[in-house]
């Protein structure tokens, strides 16, 4: 039988040479035990896709991109959630695998960490949803991050630090739904935006009297989620627990930010990739599999598809741009700061 080829953005780093994204057709992959094979029609572009090419965190051959939506045209042993012909939005973390990710025309997608996309919901929008809601469903309720009772929800108050990011957006969106009472802090035009998507109190993180405010109105607050993981952030938003003890969980791992955060306070992390069941190594870190997360992340996996095409979750706005072409374009627009309350999706 011979050998399928599928055109992909390839990161190629010549000798001593800045890392390049090239078009090139490389081998299509095999759907393991659990998996399926996806003929990628919409990619979503994360922050983590920017940051990986221009740290060149997985060297030459990486494919790229995480959050991705198409037809299942391949079914794996032991797939039974899906079916061939069925849409569906998936997640990977393109780049840990060599030649494996979503900037592709084809990409591997494990069954429990993907959705089948509702009729009334558009592709584009669909494509937004893995990651951040992943990302937001664990640093909410897994044990090893901010670990919140969902059955104790009324009363309890959680500051999202950054509510107008994709994460941030589902995050106050899935801490809404369980009823807890919802802080965030943005730029004050987007203000509305997070205001409709669920959240209670909302502040503009420029003023200087942030933190103040929100104590005000959150006196015992205990718990919150710094979305952004700039150098500042965290440090920022931890002064909501003045001298007290609380719980303060980043996107970005590492000390380098979140220096200046009292040590009374528990700093916890979230890896959105413990949704897989493996472990995972980048760089100096390593986070052994967790079962805990796998069956948290499968369960969210199982509530999305019903959730949006009930409204309960609304994806985040977007702006499509088309093929693999424009990717290096739309990487530089997240360099750049120009991107605010949108996601950019690429149509493949």
């Amino acid at each position: 039988m011979s050998t399928q080829y599928t055109l992909s953005l390839v990161v190629r780093v010549p000798d001593g040479q800045s890392p390049k994204l090239v078009k090139e057709p490389i081998p299509v992959p095999s759907p393991g035990p659990g998996q399926v094979l996806v003929k990628v029609s919409h990619v979503a572009q994360n922050p983590t896709d920017v940051q990986s090419f221009d740290g060149n965190a997985f060297g030459d051959g990486a494919v790229l991109g995480c959050d991705f939506v198409g037809e299942v045209v391949q079914v794996g042993p032991g797939a039974t959630r899906l079916t061939k012909g069925d849409i569906v939005a998936a997640l990977i973390w393109g780049g840990e695998i060599k030649g494996l990710g979503a900037y592709s025309e084809y990409c591997l997608a494990d069954q429990r960490i993907a959705f089948k996309v509702p009729t009334s919901l558009s592709k584009e929008g669909a494509s937004t949803v893995p990651l951040a809601a992943a990302t937001a469903w664990l640093a909410l309720f897994s044990p090893g991050c901010l670990n919140l009772d969902r059955a104790k929800a009324q009363g309890t108050s959680v500051l999202v630090w950054g509510g107008s990011t994709s994460v941030g957006l589902y995050s106050i969106q899935i801490a809404s739904l369980y009823g807890f009472n919802v802080i965030t802090t943005c730029s004050s035009h987007n203000a509305e935006l997070v205001r409709s998507y669920g959240a209670k109190y909302v502040f503009d993180y420029k003023d200087e009297k942030v933190v103040e405010e929100i104590r005000k109105i959150a006196p015992e607050i205990y718990h919150a989620f710094d979305t952004v993981g700039n150098q500042g952030s965290s440090s920022t938003a931890s002064r909501v627990f003045g001298d007290r003890q609380g719980n303060i969980c980043t996107v970005r791992p590492g000390k380098a930010n979140t220096e200046g955060v009292s040590e009374k306070i528990q700093v916890t992390d979230v890896l959105v990739w413990t949704a897989f069941l493996k472990e995972h190594r980048y760089g100096t870190f390593h986070w052994p599999a967790s079962e805990t997360d796998h069956e948290l992340a499968s369960e969210l996996f199982e509530k999305l598809g019903p959730w949006l095409e009930e409204g309960t979750i609304k994806p985040n706005v977007t702006k499509a741009l088309s093929g693999l072409d424009a990717v290096s374009g739309g990487f530089q627009e997240y360099r750049d700061g120009k991107i605010s309350a949108y996601k950019i999706v690429y149509r493949i």
